[in-house]
């Protein structure tokens, strides 16, 4: 019996096995966020969120999927990102803050 694929935290689609991913501390390691809370993620979603706030700004108000899910342009990219293939993989555009 197979595994289910391990679902996207950001954007809730599927990370099928040889799809990029990574490993979000919910609170920076830098920011005191060493040892705990992390959460699967497409590396494009993880990308996006680390282009999108800084670490300090992710420790302070971000630090729980749903404030993720509620930032603006998070936002703008999961209601773009979930139209895409869960294997999609896109460059993330430079910070703009």
């Amino acid at each position: 019996m197979t595994t289910p694929d391990p679902i996207c935290a950001l954007c809730g689609r599927p990370i099928p096995q040889g799809v990029a991913q990574s490993r979000h501390h919910l609170v920076p390691r830098l920011k005191g966020g060493k040892g705990g809370e992390t959460v699967m993620l497409h590396h494009i979603c993880h990308k996006e969120i680390h282009a999108a706030l800084t670490e300090a700004e992710l420790a302070r108000a971000f630090h729980t999927v749903e404030a993720l899910r509620g930032h603006p342009r998070l936002a703008k990219f999961i209601e773009w990102v979930r139209r895409r293939p869960p294997g999609f993989l896109s460059r993330t555009p430079g910070r703009r803050r």
